[in-house]
């Protein structure tokens, strides 16, 4: 069965009583930002980084099957996406993300189907966290 790329992965240590607000944003090579918001709405999880000044102060939506980690004692969520894929996102858009289907299968599709995992299907939550290199969390 595919994991929808909208929740996050049972191997993720998400908990949906923390608030993940603030948490630092490792991408698998590097800082990309800070959590601004996330949703723990089932069926549409997701978190809504801050990048700052690395893509010039852009916003970016990632769902919640991106996520591979949670590290609560250090704030930090570690996502199973590159620099590249993310700044390649489309920007996040307050007004249409909540109410606009289109936009999120836009998103959806462009997490599900690019990863530095190789070639994914749309809905794929990404790449195996053993490829990353990184100890798990």
């Amino acid at each position: 069965m595919t994991e929808n790329i909208w929740d996050y992965p049972a191997s993720a240590g998400h908990t949906p009583d923390v608030d993940l607000t603030g948490y630092k944003v490792e991408a698998t090579d590097g800082h990309i930002g800070k959590v601004d918001k996330h949703s723990n709405d089932v069926g549409s999880q997701y978190i809504v980084v801050d990048t700052g000044v690395w893509i010039f102060g852009k916003d970016v939506l990632l769902p919640a099957g991106t996520v591979v980690g949670i590290d609560a004692e250090s704030k930090t969520v570690q996502v199973a996406r590159t620099k590249d894929e993310i700044k390649s996102a489309p920007e996040f858009d307050k007004d249409k993300h909540l109410g606009d289907a289109g936009y999120h299968d836009q998103v959806g599709t462009h997490y599900g189907t690019t990863h530095s995992g190789g070639a994914a299907t749309p809905g794929t939550p990404g790449a195996d966290p053993s490829t990353l290199g990184r100890p798990m969390i």
